[in-house]
C-alpha cells in the first residue's frame, strides 16, 4: 500500500516544497485515496465537496480518531469528543474566544506585546521575522489570556512545536508534554487557591456534569490550547508576511490601505492553511466519492487541498487580495470549527499592522532564501528581512 511519504516525497511532518501539484492530481484522479497513513491505513480525502460532507456530518465521521493521533500525546482533549460532550467541555472555554471577548483592553494589550517585541530589532535595518517575531507573539498573547507566567518563551515553543510534531520523534513529544505539565501544576494549584479571572482559573473550578475537573482533564486542556492556540497563528502571520513580499504590487495596496489586511489574511488562509488536515473516523460503513468506506475507517481530510480546488475557487494557486471570500476550510467546518479563529484573525491583524507601520519599505533580504514548506503544517521556517531603520 501507498504511504504519505511515496506520495509525497516526504514524511507526513516534513517540510514538503509543494503539496498541491499532488492534490490536484489526487481530486482528479483518486479523490478518496486509501494510503498507508501514520498510524494506520486509511483515506485521504482531496475534494472541496467531499471534505464539507466529512466535517459537516459529526454523527457519521466521528472526531474520535483524534484520540489515535494527537490525543496520545495531549490526553483527551475537545480535538476527539462528539456530541453533547464536546459541546459541554467546548463551552467551558468558548466564552473567552467570541468577538465580545476579544474587545476591551485586550486589543491595546496585543498591540503592546507587537511593538514591545519590534522594539527589540527595528533598529537594525535587518531581521529573520520568524525568529524574532512570529514564532513566539502568538504563544505570548494566549498565556496572558490563559494565565500563564511564562519568562523563557522560546523553551516554551519548543515544546510546543515537540507536541504538535510528536509523530516525528515520539520520546521527544512526551518528554515536551510532561516538561508542559510540570511547569503548570503549581500555576494550577495557585489557582485553585486564589483564582484571579484568567481562563486558567476558570478551568480551575469548572464543573462538568456535577464534577470539577481533575487536574488531567484541566492539563489535557492547556496542552491543546498553548500550542494549538500560538501553533496555527504564528503559521498564519508568517504565511501572509511571505505572500505580501513576494506579491509586491498587493503589498503596495494593503499599505496604501490597511483595511485590506482582512482580506490579505482570508486569501493566505486558503492559499496556504496553517493546518493542512483534519481527521475523522467513520461511525458505520458508508460511500463517499464513489468509494465503500468501512465502519471504523480513517479518514484525513486535506483542508489544504479543498480550499485549491478549482472546483470551488478560480485559479485556485494564484495569490489574489481581490478573491471574493468564499468559505475556506483552514478553520474546519461544523461543530469542530476552530473556536479561537477569531482571535487568531485579531493576532494576525494588529501584528500585521504593526510590523508594516514600523518596518518601512520592508523587502526580503536579497542574500538569503526563504519559502513556505510543511504537509501537515505549512508555513515559512524562516522570513530574512530587510527594511529602512529609524535615524
Amino acid at each position: 500500500m501507498q504511504t504519505l511519504d511515496d506520495l509525497f516525497g516526504g514524511h507526513f511532518m516534513s517540510e514538503v516544497a509543494d503539496p498541491y501539484s499532488v492534490y490536484a492530481r489526487l481530486r482528479r484522479d483518486e479523490p478518496v485515496k486509501l494510503l498507508d497513513l501514520p498510524m494506520q491505513p486509511g483515506y485521504v480525502v482531496t475534494r472541496y465537496e467531499h471534505v464539507v460532507a466529512v466535517l459537516r456530518n459529526a454523527a457519521l465521521f466521528s472526531s474520535r480518531a483524534n484520540a489515535k493521533g494527537i490525543g496520545l500525546v495531549m490526553g483527551k482533549t475537545i480535538l476527539e469528543m462528539d456530541g453533547a460532550e464536546h459541546a459541554r467541555h467546548r463551552n467551558l472555554i468558548s466564552l473567552a474566544f467570541v468577538p465580545k471577548a476579544l474587545k476591551g483592553d485586550l486589543p491595546a494589550r496585543i498591540a503592546a506585546l507587537a511593538n514591545a517585541m519590534i522594539d527589540q530589532f527595528v533598529a537594525d535595518g535587518t531581521a529573520d521575522l520568524v525568529a524574532q517575531f512570529t514564532r513566539t507573539f502568538p504563544l505570548r498573547v494566549i498565556a496572558q489570556l490563559i494565565g500563564v507566567p511564562i519568562a523563557d518563551y522560546e523553551t516554551f515553543k519548543r515544546w510546543s512545536l515537540d507536541i504538535i510534531g510528536f509523530g516525528d520523534d515520539p520520546v521527544r513529544g512526551f518528554e515536551s508534554a510532561q516538561k508542559l505539565v510540570d511547569f503548570l501544576r503549581p500555576v494550577l494549584e495557585a489557582r485553585r487557591n486564589a483564582p484571579c479571572g484568567d481562563l486558567m482559573s476558570t478551568l480551575a473550578h469548572a464543573v462538568v456534569d456535577g464534577h470539577r475537573l481533575e487536574d488531567e482533564e484541566i492539563f489535557s486542556f492547556l496542552r491543546l490550547l498553548l500550542p494549538a492556540g500560538s501553533d496555527t497563528t504564528f503559521r498564519l502571520i508568517g504565511s501572509t508576511l511571505y505572500a505580501l513580499l513576494t506579491h509586491r504590487e498587493q503589498l503596495a495596496e494593503v499599505l496604501a490601505d490597511r483595511n485590506k489586511i482582512a482580506a490579505a489574511i482570508e486569501e493566505t488562509l486558503r492559499w496556504e492553511s496553517p493546518v493542512q488536515f483534519a481527521s475523522r473516523e467513520t461511525t458505520t460503513a458508508t460511500t463517499l466519492g464513489g468509494v465503500d468506506l468501512p465502519e471504523g475507517a480513517q479518514i484525513l481530510t486535506a483542508l489544504g487541498s479543498a480550499n485549491r480546488d478549482d472546483k470551488r475557487f478560480a485559479q485556485p494557486d494564484r495569490f489574489d487580495l481581490h478573491r471574493r471570500i468564499e468559505e475556506h476550510m483552514a478553520f474546519g467546518f461544523g461543530r469542530h470549527f476552530c473556536v479561537g479563529s477569531h482571535l487568531a484573525r485579531l493576532e494576525a491583524t494588529t501584528a500585521l499592522s504593526a510590523l508594516l507601520d514600523r518596518l518601512p519599505n520592508l523587502r526580503f533580504d536579497p542574500q538569503k532564501s526563504t519559502g513556505v514548506v510543511g504537509l501537515a503544517f505549512r508555513s515559512p521556517r524562516s522570513l530574512p528581512v530587510v527594511f529602512d531603520a529609524p535615524r
